[in-house]
């Protein structure tokens, strides 16, 4: 066995296919191919489900993964007491629904940044089911999703509340309903709604709010970010968390603005998740702390 096939375990895992763990790594695909092959060989279990689609990390090459990282962590530091700098460097996999993005997200990456310089953080935007199956399967480090009030966490994975708020109405600035202190679910149903994607939580509201009387003129699109820059533009309205409108560049800058929705009590969580027990790596841990930290200072200025 060799620390090298155990990296490649690990690559194919977090890059989701044997070609693209190769790419990252700067060899051919047959040679990782070999190696994985080799170590399940010398191991007698099968790691790695091999599909058209992409490799991924089988039933047995989970339940291995945790003492796999266990020996690479073991590994960078007895390098890093030995001297080797680069060996303190590690890329850590953040998956977001885009909730909190410039208020609470990116301000703890820059505070992990402060700290863990020689550390790398990759930010994807996914949805929450599939931010889900990555916890589990390993191939992200950190989850960053939204709860609606009533919904059960996985028990695979470990949730910590990072901000409670409500949904809210995101206008236009200079918008006529920007005029009332709160909208209604009538005064918005006239207006054109845009709407997240099937699998976003605020999809799932927006069926809540509205029920089978969908506003005729609608539009959908992926995750807060791109909702907030079709609001500012003036293609219609929206819904999302306060926390992820409040504070924002685009509603600080006046483009955006929010009003509450009359007669709703819906709360909803901004959580990190991570998988269920096992070692935790250390800069994985700080970029967690960060997240609290941050939420923190979000919360006592608002």
């Amino acid at each position: 066995m060799r620390i090298e096939q155990l990296e490649y375990i690990a690559a194919v895992t977090q890059y989701g296919s044997l070609r693209k763990a190769s790419e990252r790594l700067h060899i051919s695909q047959p040679a990782l191919s070999e190696a994985v092959s080799k170590l399940e060989r010398e191991l007698g279990v099968t790691l790695l489900d091999r599909r058209r689609s992409g490799a991924r990390i089988s039933r047995q090459g989970r339940d291995l993964l945790q003492n796999m990282v266990e020996v690479l962590e073991a590994v960078s530091r007895l390098r890093t007491a030995a001297g080797d700098q680069t060996a303190s460097s590690r890329l850590i996999r953040l998956g977001t629904v885009n909730a909190a993005t410039s208020t609470v997200m990116l301000p703890a990456v820059r505070r992990f940044h402060d700290t863990h310089p020689g550390s790398h953080v990759e930010i994807l935007t996914m949805q929450q089911a599939d931010i889900h199956v990555a916890l589990v399967e390993g191939s992200l480090d950190l989850g960053l999703v939204n709860l609606l009030g009533g919904d059960d966490v996985a028990p695979d994975l470990v949730s910590t509340d990072l901000l409670h708020g409500r949904p809210v109405a995101v206008l236009p600035a200079g918008h006529p309903l920007a005029a009332y202190d709160e909208v209604t679910a009538d005064q918005l149903r006239a207006e054109r709604v845009i709407t997240m994607r099937a699998g976003y939580l605020m999809h799932r509201f927006a069926h809540r709010l509205f029920g089978s009387d969908m506003p005729a003129s609608c539009h959908s699109t992926d995750g807060a970010e791109m909702g907030k820059v079709m609001v500012a533009d003036g293609l219609g309205v929206t819904l999302l968390p306060d926390y992820s409108v409040v504070g924002d560049p685009m509603e600080r800058a006046g483009l955006i603005t929010t009003r509450p929705i009359a007669g709703d009590h819906t709360g909803i969580t901004l959580v990190v998740q991570q998988r269920a027990g096992g070692h935790v790596p250390r800069a994985v841990r700080d970029l967690h702390e960060a997240f609290l930290a941050q939420a923190g200072t979000r919360a006592a200025s608002a």
